[in-house]
């Protein structure tokens, strides 16, 4: 006798709207009871080992006994307090180590709500910054193909064209789009691959506030992996020119690259750089926005005299005091000897998964797999079929890609590229 599920899955169809789905033909959706380590379980009692880590986000795996024991600690004495006029330790353990490992000369730690949040904060401080020096620059110069987050003012410096956010084209302000840099991160570097961005700051350069851009990895956006001289040419660039660069480390920070920060790769330290999704070890929402003290000084010596932005649940303690265990967690360094295995093994991997016909290209670095397919995926279909293959990877558009916990193994790995051999060999 089939086992009588207790989640309400026509409810939960009926009235429940998931990301980037639809209410008139909603997406199956799969009831989950518990998650541990590298396992998903469905209420069935089937695992999925997960190739997505949450969106980026759960790097050391799901109920580590490290971040659950720092949650339960912290519950004990706070779970929130506001963060105007009151401050803490758990805000500011998590800023010291914020200061401590991100590139030189990030010494100001704002704290906000989520990545899209993080990156409005980012745009304002530059908004704000120019403002302060008596000049309106309104302009932030961007790559195609890039991804920000779903809030307006990050769905402006999103795409306009090649995105999930083309039908707001028209409502949210227009910014200035380079070419999308071409030299993989792999390829021998072509110099002519900033010519388009250079071009547009030279012509463009006193209306823009800021370039805000992912450094080496494309995300949503496509997740394209370009050269790491192509960010050192862009930091060089807006040096000449005396624009702020901000760096959006909110998918790629916290060692997803194979570097701690994907600026690393490059060498650079940017003006402004968000963190987010893996902060907390994808415990809970938290992201920050860190930024030069004289970029700071600069906002608050303005006619508003401070920076115009206090989210409600800033500087959540319980959230801080996660974030701040998952730190420690890194500081231990076995981090990188994790993420360069899974490198390597999808190095090894992939490429047997290029020879199927219905493969364009793979692609990897660090704990990141993507395989883009001619043609889109058929999403219910194909889940399904991951599902019943053990495994949780949630593609999207072309792109079947991969982003698993580092404390992965390499069995548990190859069910993953042997799952999507098999479904796409099919």
């Amino acid at each position: 006798m089939q086992k009588e599920l207790s989640i309400d899955i026509k409810f939960d169809q009926c009235h429940i709207w998931h990301p980037y789905t639809s209410t008139i033909t909603p997406l199956p959706c799969y009831p989950v009871t518990e998650a541990r380590g590298v396992y998903i379980t469905l209420e069935d009692g089937t695992q999925l080992i997960d190739g997505m880590s949450s969106w980026w986000s759960a790097i050391h795996g799901y109920n580590h006994p490290h971040l659950t024991a720092a949650a339960k600690n912290q519950l004990d004495k706070m779970a929130h307090v506001m963060f105007g006029g009151i401050t803490h330790q758990p805000a500011v353990e998590l800023c010291k180590k914020l200061v401590s490992i991100t590139p030189p000369g990030l010494d100001t730690v704002f704290l906000a709500d989520s990545g899209s949040v993080a990156v409005e904060v980012a745009l304002k401080m530059a908004l704000q910054y120019w403002h302060a020096k008596g000049e309106s620059r309104a302009k932030f110069l961007t790559l195609r193909h890039g991804y920000h987050g779903d809030t307006f003012a990050a769905m402006s410096v999103t795409d306009p064209d090649n995105s999930m956010h083309s039908l707001y084209k028209g409502f949210v302000p227009e910014h200035i789009f380079a070419n999308a840099p071409q030299c993989g991160f792999w390829e021998e570097w072509n110099e002519d691959d900033i010519n388009d961005l250079a071009d547009k700051l030279a012509q463009y350069h006193q209306q823009i506030a800021a370039i805000i851009l992912e450094p080496i990895v494309q995300g949503a956006g496509g997740m394209r992996l370009y050269h790491p001289t192509y960010l050192r040419r862009v930091r060089e660039l807006c040096d000449y020119y005396g624009v702020l660069l901000i760096a959006d480390e909110i998918a790629t920070g916290f060692g997803r690259t194979g570097k701690l920060f994907a600026c690393e790769h490059a060498n650079i330290s940017p003006d402004i750089m968000c963190v987010g999704k893996a902060l907390t070890g994808g415990y809970m929402t938290l992201s920050a926005t860190i930024t030069h003290k004289q970029v700071a000084d600069t906002v608050c010596s303005g006619d508003a005299g401070c920076f115009m932005h206090g989210p409600t649940f800033m500087g959540n303690p319980l959230a801080c005091a996660v974030a701040t265990a998952n730190l420690e967690i890194l500081e231990q360094n076995q981090w990188q000897q994790k993420v360069t295995s899974i490198e390597k093994q999808l190095a090894t991997e992939l490429p047997l998964i290029a020879t199927l016909e219905k493969v364009k290209q793979v692609r990897w670095l660090g704990a990141i797999g993507v395989i883009e397919l001619h043609q889109p995926v058929d999403m219910a279909s194909i889940q399904q079929a991951f599902v019943n293959a053990g495994v949780w990877i949630r593609p999207f558009g072309r792109l079947i890609y991969i982003m698993p916990p580092y404390i992965i193994t390499p069995t548990q790995l190859s069910c993953l590229t042997q799952a999507i051999y098999k479904i796409l060999n099919t």
